[in-house]
């Protein structure tokens, strides 16, 4: 009320001055009121949201965003269930040499990051649908030709298309998800987004574990069939978003990569976020190498999981009735930073190392869902599957260099503060280059762009 109180007697100031007198006041006042009233109702529904736990909120969306929901709880699931697992397979199930697994390993990571504008353009071109069924489909082909691949060449290529499949799907599934959840509630969805991804993170080496101990090959082969069963529910029950072709817009495809690449706004943003994803990886880098042990380790990623499982709702309720998007961008990269200050200050007790992780986890609730949402921004509605191909292949090879970076930071300093305060130095700069970029107005959302002549109507399969 004190909010709406200013409001009403600032307005009715201006009334009377110019209508003489009071005559304005009870009508600025009450306007002040009615605002005051808008605004506590619209934080209540936000905290109601929030109170209403995952599975409400989730019913609260259509059937194609709750369908997206599951499918990432699935792609993690089946994701995480085999690939922690798969260097131990390569060097003591098959006795490959060190190189042979890197090489196995780092495919995977190539094809995937080096396709994912491709991946994202196919879906601006193509739909959406036939990108994400297309990638789950090579998925399950990739994981059960990993239960059967015995040389180096079969291997290889069934983690080129492990990678690929990833490539595929990802970024049409953040812009089907931004399409269907509309620009009201898309932080709300990538919220709960994140909420199942992490989900899935948690329950994927669990479920892996039990299965290796049988042997490697039934992971394998479970992996695969979820992403079976995945393909053939997303065939039968997602929507598809159908292009209408129109003469004009032929000129614009051709333009696709242009528009796209020419996005200097794009361009600073995804730069300024990459620190954050450096970061973010510490957990499988920094934080377990000063661990030191596989259960110091475990307990790492299952802090994080748990912090963005429990929080990941309320952090985005609290964050959307307090502040722009543009501060929560600088909010979350400057957690990102500070939690570095944590062991930089106690060094490599477990209950430090804890401490920096849920932090990590705390600001990336903070940060994904209006990472996402800008994106979709920035990208004024145009090729906004494109917008995330270009997004994540940038901040794929951010993680690369930075990894590179802090693993010859660590042979160089050892566990002094050193490489602690080099990250959170990251951190802070990345905070820095964003509000730099929210103070000259270049994160405000302007109207969006029709793509040309094309207009993506969704309807059912069946």
């Amino acid at each position: 009320m004190s909010a709406g109180d200013t409001a009403g007697g600032s307005a009715g100031d201006t009334a009377g001055g110019s209508a003489g007198g009071s005559a304005g006041r009870p009508q600025a006042r009450t306007t002040g009121r009615i605002r005051a009233g808008t605004a506590a109702r619209t934080t209540g529904r936000i905290r109601a949201r929030a109170a209403g736990g995952i599975w409400k909120q989730s019913r609260s969306f259509e059937p194609a965003v709750r369908l997206l929901f599951l499918n990432q709880l699935t792609i993690n699931l089946g994701f995480y269930m085999l690939m922690p697992y798969l260097a131990a397979h390569l060097a003591d199930g098959l006795g490959m040499a060190a190189w042979a697994v890197g090489l196995v390993l780092g495919a995977r990571n190539l094809s995937q990051q080096g396709m994912f504008l491709v991946g994202g353009a196919l879906a601006d071109r193509l739909g959406f649908k036939p990108l994400i069924v297309a990638g789950c489909a090579l998925r399950t082909l990739g994981f059960g030709a990993l239960a059967f691949a015995q040389s180096l060449p079969m291997l290889i290529a069934a983690s080129l298309a492990t990678g690929l499949a990833g490539a595929l799907f990802n970024p049409a599934v953040r812009a089907y998800l931004a399409a269907e959840a509309g620009e009201e509630r898309r932080v709300q969805a990538f919220a709960l987004f994140n909420t199942y991804y992490q989900a899935g993170i948690l329950l994927g080496p669990l479920v892996g574990v039990a299965l290796t101990g049988v042997s490697f090959r039934l992971t394998c082969v479970v992996a695969a069939l979820l992403f079976a069963a995945l393909t053939l529910v997303q065939l039968r029950h997602l929507p598809v978003r159908h292009k209408a072709a129109a003469p004009a817009a032929r000129g614009e495809e051709r333009g696709q990569f242009r528009t796209v690449l020419s996005n200097r706004t794009f361009w600073l943003f995804s730069l300024a976020m990459t620190g954050s994803y450096v970061l973010s990886f510490q957990v499988y880098l920094a934080l377990p190498l000063a661990a030191d042990g596989t259960a110091a380790t475990t307990a790492l990623f299952v802090v994080s999981a748990l912090v963005a499982l429990a929080g990941q709702l309320r952090i985005t309720a609290w964050c959307r009735a307090r502040l722009s998007r543009e501060r929560c961008l600088v909010l979350g990269l400057g957690l990102m930073g500070a939690a570095f200050l944590v062991p930089a200050a106690l060094g490599r007790p477990l209950a430090a190392l804890l401490l920096c992780a849920a932090v990590l986890a705390v600001a990336n609730a903070v940060l994904y869902p209006y990472e996402m949402d800008t994106v979709v921004a920035l990208s004024r509605g145009r090729w906004v599957a494109t917008h995330y191909g270009l997004y994540n292949t940038v901040c794929g090879i951010g993680i690369t260099l930075g990894n590179l970076g802090t693993g010859v930071l660590l042979d160089a300093t050892g566990w002094s503060a050193v490489p602690w305060l080099v990250l959170c130095a990251v951190g802070l700069g990345c905070a820095a280059a964003m509000a730099a970029l929210a103070r000259g107005g270049r994160l405000a959302e302007r109207p969006a762009v029709r793509q040309s002549a094309e207009e993506e109507s969704p309807t059912r399969t069946g």
